[in-house]
């Protein structure tokens, strides 16, 4: 199929040719017809599918007829990462159509964002806490909205912001026109889906599953040793862009500094980081500044950066989900990705559960850092943390070279 079979306006053509999409993936090719003939849609996909492109090419056609210099769509998206991601990939493909789009969330003034509403965004992108504070302020209303997004709806579920979606759809005109897309389908998502949506049509593009590009490598370590078998692989394997997957904030700063000292182009994002300083370490990735992004989950909401090649959960996630979602972010439009995952043995149970979810084992991989090399490498944090004090080892300079590296070479005693 061909982007061409859909006959978008002339203009929206131009805006896809410059984004260099020539090929729908399967969401678009599912969803964009629904979308055009004005049906509510269920879209159930995971991370990297081209979702965005799904709902929004149909939602610029729209717009391109009737009235301009109004509020007419509400995209609605769990943090300032992927709303600001969707903002950016509207005004690359509406580029040609002259329709606006002001991207709306907190941590930044109200009103640069109040009057780029009031000066004709037919389009608001926005995050439900900054949105709800303009509309209780009365700085504009949504009673012109014909199209309701929400996208990532199961990380707004997380984020505890159904509370806050339904304040916001009772602001909107009953007639509109509803998109739901969300990677997992929580009881409270579907009812909510049930609520808002009329005779809606799902669709579900494997949305569980990793994209198949992805390859799945496991490495059994101590926690005190993950940190020097980070710094191995990071050294000894060639990394174009490199996407670290921490359990909490502090975890996230701490390891992206070790690594900044240790000579890494490494940068962290993280919850208490300022939007300024999110934004700063979101550009330097995507433009190759920094080969590595440390980031927590909920932090790591809507990064979609393309050409991220490896992703290394550092802590094992707490649901098989959600490792869907962190290795999405590699193997995207049909590039390869690999996914490296490192696990203690209390881990086990969990890695169980992806496996279980995959259909297939990850292959085991040896642990190429030698255990005196690791327990010495594992002192700072040890110390840091008020952990039992470390022996004094030998610390080992021989990690092979990048020429000989291969992660199913392993070392004796290394287990």
């Amino acid at each position: 199929m061909s982007f061409k079979d859909f006959q978008f306006d002339k203009k929206i053509t131009a805006g896809i040719l410059s984004c260099g999409y020539t090929t729908p993936t399967p969401i678009q090719e599912e969803a964009i017809p629904s979308i055009l003939s004005g049906r509510d849609i269920l879209g159930l996909a995971q991370t990297g599918t081209g979702k965005t492109a799904a709902f929004v090419l149909p939602l610029l056609q729209r717009l391109m007829k009737g009235p301009r210099k109004k509020l007419r769509a509400l995209i609605v998206a769990p943090t300032r990462e992927l709303a600001e991601q969707i903002h950016q990939n509207i005004g690359e493909m509406a580029g040609d159509t002259g329709l606006c789009s002001v991207v709306v969330y907190g941590g930044v003034g109200k009103q640069p964002q109040i009057r780029g509403i009031r000066k004709g965004a037919e389009i608001v992108v926005a995050c439900p806490g900054r949105l709800l504070d303009l509309l209780n302020d009365k700085a504009f209303n949504l009673r012109a909205v014909e199209t309701l997004i929400l996208d990532e709806a199961d990380h707004m579920f997380d984020k505890g912001f159904l509370p806050d979606i339904r304040r916001i759809i009772k602001q909107l005109p009953r007639q509109r026109q509803t998109l739901v897309f969300s990677a997992t389908m929580p009881k409270e998502i579907r009812h909510l889906a049930e609520e808002i949506l009329k005779n809606p049509v799902t669709v579900q593009i494997n949305h569980t599953l990793p994209a198949p590009t992805i390859s799945h490598l496991l490495f059994q370590v101590s926690k005190t040793g993950k940190t020097a078998l980070l710094k191995h692989i990071l050294t000894e394997k060639e990394m174009i862009s490199t996407l670290v997957f921490t359990r909490t904030k502090h975890k996230a700063k701490s390891l992206a500094l070790q690594l900044q000292k240790a000579g890494f182009s490494a940068a962290a994002i993280q919850g208490n980081l300022s939007q300024s300083k999110r934004q700063l370490a979101m550009d330097g990735f995507r433009d190759g500044t920094f080969k590595i992004l440390v980031a927590t989950d909920i932090a790591a909401r809507g990064i979609d950066v393309s050409g991220i090649t490896h992703v290394i959960n550092f802590d094992v996630p707490d649901t098989a989900e959600t490792y869907t979602h962190r290795t999405g972010r590699t193997g995207r439009a049909t590039r390869t990705g690999q996914a490296l995952t490192f696990a203690c043995h209390e881990d086990n149970k969990m890695i169980s559960h992806i496996e279980r979810n995959l259909g297939r084992k990850m292959d085991r991989k040896q642990n190429p850092v030698p255990a005196a090399t690791e327990e010495k490498r594992g002192h700072f944090a040890k110390k840091r943390h008020g952990e039992n004090k470390p022996r004094i080892t030998a610390h080992s300079k021989n990690h092979g070279s990048k020429s000989s590296f291969d992660f199913g070479v392993g070392r004796r005693g290394q287990q």
